[in-house]
């Protein structure tokens, strides 16, 4: 049986004036047809901007067609009067949690919508605490949810929607801004929800692993479906992925090039333990890799920007929920340096960093910049806020101006500089993020990729000496991502200023980052060159970390008594390796 068709879907995005005229049509879905069964696991695909989220509002009637049907467990959902029914059968979980908390008590959230169904008060307490462990958020069950880190809100998101139990729960990007651990469990918990009690899923997610275990892969394409098959027939089609944006998973692609050499392997391979049963068996002319072991990069001036000493942060002094979200940590930062920075969800990240210029006054140890204190008697905050500045998280957050240039020109302006000069910085920095041509556009007009480089032009136009990023590239697509760390990386190495980008992805952190910083529960795990901090593998996922899948491939072949290194974090450096003993 099917839970879900959607027949000749149509809907667009109209604008119009106080009299009711259209002003502008935006057409997000174009005749879209689909059948989701009842118990299936499908993941949803596609660039930003094509239509996955506009599809998935319709199948709990957010949104409603401009034309055709959709049919909810027989229900039409332009049927009014059965919205309840819809909402009760299918469940949504945002993309950006803060868009559904409502209460002031975590588990008063998550009781929020039982309650509102009627459910006896021991069936929703039941409910709570069960929908809480299962998202690994039960011990916080008493605190705020705006004390809570964005990946824990998600959690608690994800917790109120399995706590009303639908039949099929649509998730739109939930893992987006979860660290690695957090991103296994929601997995887990997706899984065991779809395998254990039957509940339909369907998943928008920009993660090639997440589609990979899941039972079918829709890839959307300007408004329409553009493939539908199973993931290893999806992923095989690894060069029509990338032209629409998208990507594949990392064994894939090494499957892909040995194939494009003239290698007798299956494109179709999606996991590494299958990826390394099937290396082992091609004729190798010897098991173990033969190579100079890459020095680190040292950084081009021993010069130290950024400095903290005996750094401690708490929250909620004074409070029962006092917390300690940085504690006691000593860290320098040389001049020039690209510093990844990664840690479980609440380990102090975006705690730290916000230290860095002085949004956050330390609850004791000292912050210095260039060697300054920055809360000595003798220094002007705003003058570090210049030298020292930050994109948010959601960056787009801090967009606010009529057009894209008077948002740039909003941080020089206010240096003092002359219309000149903020002229020729505005320039300048739009043009170091590709969006010359949307200068005079409205910031609120434009993709989030988009916005997220706008955001980002912002803060290069005051010309910091210390640029700092929080999740930079989280929910963009894989060609939107590759772009805007592309960007910065190109910054980087032609400005020569100091870059700390924080990121949940494993795989970006490798592929950019000279040294890495890792926290762990407010304090510094390690900080160190790239290689040598992900040779500790297993130390990472002890704390909450992972690595790249490319290194758990290389990692399992072992088993198969094949050696290509123990620095494999990148698919080229395993394609090299593995082509040397073909």
């Amino acid at each position: 049986m099917d839970i879900i068709k959607v027949e000749n879907l149509c809907f667009d995005y109209v604008t119009t004036d106080d009299e009711g005229k259209i002003l502008e049509k935006n057409t997000a879905l174009k005749n879209v047809n689909l059948t989701v069964p009842e118990g299936q696991f499908l993941a949803v695909l596609g660039h930003n901007g094509c239509g996955k989220s506009t599809l998935a509002k319709h199948f709990n009637a957010i949104l409603t067609p401009t034309s055709g049907k959709v049919i909810v467990d027989g229900i039409d959902t332009s049927d009014e009067e059965r919205l309840f029914d819809i909402r009760r059968t299918v469940g949504m979980v945002f993309q950006n949690p803060d868009n559904q908390l409502v209460a002031t008590i975590v588990e008063e959230d998550v009781a929020f919508a039982p309650e509102n169904m009627g459910i006896e008060p021991k069936e929703i307490r039941r409910r709570v605490d069960e929908a809480l462990k299962q998202v690994d958020m039960y011990e916080f069950r008493e605190h705020a949810p705006h004390q809570l880190s964005g990946g824990q809100k998600q959690r608690i998101a994800i917790a109120g929607i399995i706590a009303m139990q639908p039949r099929c729960i649509v998730m739109d990007e939930p893992t987006a801004m979860l660290d690695p651990k957090g991103r296994r469990e929601v997995m887990k918990t997706i899984k065991r929800l779809n395998k254990e009690q039957g509940i339909t899923v369907i998943l928008i997610t920009h993660y090639m692993e997440e589609a990979a275990q899941a039972d079918r892969v829709v890839v959307m394409d300007d408004g329409s479906v553009l493939m539908d098959d199973a993931p290893r027939k999806i992923f095989a089609r690894a060069d029509e992925l990338r032209a629409v944006g998208l990507d594949v998973p990392q064994v894939t692609e090494l499957c892909g090039l040995l194939a494009k050499r003239g290698v007798n392997i299956s494109r179709e391979i999606i996991f590494e333990d299958e990826c390394a049963k099937a290396v082992s068996q091609l004729p190798l002319k010897s098991k173990t890799a033969v190579f100079e072991k890459k020095q680190g990069e040292k950084a081009v001036n021993a010069d130290i920007i950024a400095k903290l000493e005996n750094l401690t942060y708490k929250y909620s002094v004074g409070t029962p929920f006092e917390k300690t979200a940085v504690d006691n940590v000593e860290l320098s930062i040389a001049k020039g340096e690209f510093v990844g920075i990664i840690g479980h969800t609440g380990s102090g990240k975006s705690t730290l960093i916000q230290h860095l210029n002085g949004l956050i006054k330390p609850t004791s140890g000292t912050v210095y910049v260039d060697g300054k204190n920055i809360w000595g008697k003798d220094v002007n905050i705003r003058d570090i806020r210049f030298k020292v500045g930050i994109v948010f998280q959601y960056s787009e957050h801090q967009l606010f101006e009529e057009t894209v240039a008077k948002d740039i020109a909003y941080g020089p302006r206010n240096m003092g500089l002359s219309e000149e000069e903020i002229t020729s910085r505005v320039n300048s920095a739009a043009e170091s993020m590709g969006i010359t041509h949307l200068l005079e556009k409205s910031p609120f007009e434009l993709s989030g990729g988009q916005q997220r480089r706008c955001a980002l032009a912002g803060v290069l136009a005051m010309d910091p000496d210390v640029l700092i990023l929080d999740e930079p590239a989280a929910g963009l697509d894989p060609k939107g991502r590759d772009r805007i760390l592309g960007l910065i990386k190109q910054y980087h190495v032609q400005s020569g200023k100091t870059v700390l980008l924080v990121s949940h992805s494993m795989e970006d952190i490798v592929k950019f980052a000279t040294k890495v910083l890792v926290m762990n529960k407010g304090s510094v795990f390690c900080y160190d060159e790239t290689d040598k901090v992900f040779e500790r593998s297993g130390e990472l996922v002890s704390i909450g970390l992972d690595v790249p899948q490319i290194t758990r491939f290389s990692q399992m072949i072992k088993k198969f008594g094949v050696d290509i290194g123990d620095d494999i974090y990148t698919v080229d450096r395993a394609a090299q390796r593995l082509l040397a003993l073909i």
